[in-house]
């Protein structure tokens, strides 16, 4: 049975201290046996083997990223992991270990830190990574930072092979945050499968190893949207992409959304961010099971390395932007 959290109800950053709210966030991270040292010293120290290391970093902001009244502290750690772990997954990578760092106002109740670190751990747990350290300070709105290290034991994936005549294709669900982040921000808590997928996406972990060895040519997680990551891939190989409205099965609770918003729900897959799905491309025959083939890749034309649907330009939102 888990340890009691141990400081008393409303009891916050200030009271507690840095020192001690560290040393009560370390004891959820378990460590790996890759792990020399991890916690309590100046740096980590890791056991590295074949292959190659991969390193990735992102932020969170509150206001921009994500809102307390909209999830709660452990949803939050879950989303700050996740979105981590999939950029390792996102070059055919398995990731291994984490440092976070997390800024937050004297205020902020102690307990919200020890419930982020339990949904951040939980993650991680899903891959078998481990929190190797980090850092705690003061701000006047909660941040949270985090660096992932990970292997990759082939080549990893690049955005920049992608090749006319490849396919793309497309593996994990996509556009239900968008929805789910849509309702909320009109007040509202239902469909509930949409709100709790942006609350807490699911990446598919298992699929960018899989991809990898099957001879993916180019791969790139859809955190920002599926056009937009689509227009990284085309950028990247300088080749133009072609995506097929009629390819996405939308579903119901998508549907509903749209009809209550007045909105395209296939608006919600092509521009939706945070369900961290994988989106890549193969040649023809490469395709693994699971992946869905949602377009293709051709050589640019005139407009250069661009993304189109079904042929023409699109002049609609692509995806999040982060200035």
């Amino acid at each position: 049975m888990a340890a009691p959290d141990p400081f008393p109800a409303g009891a916050t950053l200030a009271d507690v201290g840095e020192f001690g709210l560290i040393g009560e966030l370390t004891r959820f991270f378990e460590q790996g046996e890759h792990v020399l040292v991890g916690p309590g010293d100046d740096a980590a120290v890791l056991r590295v083997r074949t292959g190659h290391v991969v390193v990735s970093t992102d932020l969170m902001v509150e206001g921009r990223h994500f809102r307390r009244e909209w999830s709660t502290a452990e949803d939050v750690g879950h989303r700050a992991a996740a979105q981590n772990l999939s950029d390792i997954n996102a070059m055919g990578g398995r990731a291994t270990s984490l440092t976070v760092g997390l800024a937050a106002p004297a205020d902020l109740e102690a307990q919200w830190a020890l419930d982020f670190a339990r949904g951040f751990a939980d993650e991680c747990a899903l891959v078998g990574a481990s929190v190797v350290g980090g850092d705690v300070t003061r701000a006047d709105q909660v941040v949270v930072a985090v660096t992932v290290l990970g292997a990759c034991t082939v080549s990893p994936v690049l955005r920049s092979g992608a090749r006319p005549g490849d396919v793309l294709a497309l593996h994990g669900r996509q556009g239900w945050a968008a929805g789910g982040l849509a309702v909320l921000g009109r007040g509202f808590r239902s469909p509930r499968v949409l709100v709790e997928a942006y609350r807490r996406p699911t990446p598919p972990y298992d699929a960018g190893l899989v991809a990898a060895e099957a001879g993916a040519t180019s791969m790139i997680d859809v955190s920002d949207g599926l056009l937009a990551e689509a227009g990284h891939l085309a950028s990247a190989s300088d080749v133009a992409i072609d995506v097929r409205r009629g390819a996405f099965e939308v579903p119901e609770p998508l549907h509903a959304v749209g009809a209550a918003l007045g909105a395209d729900p296939l608006s919600f897959v092509l521009g939706g961010g945070d369900d961290h799905a994988l989106l890549a491309t193969f040649a023809p025959a490469d395709v693994p099971d699971g992946w869905a083939v949602v377009g293709e890749v051709v050589e640019p034309g005139d407009a250069g390395a661009v993304v189109t649907i079904d042929g023409a330009p699109h002049d609609g939102p692509t995806g999040w932007t982060h200035f």
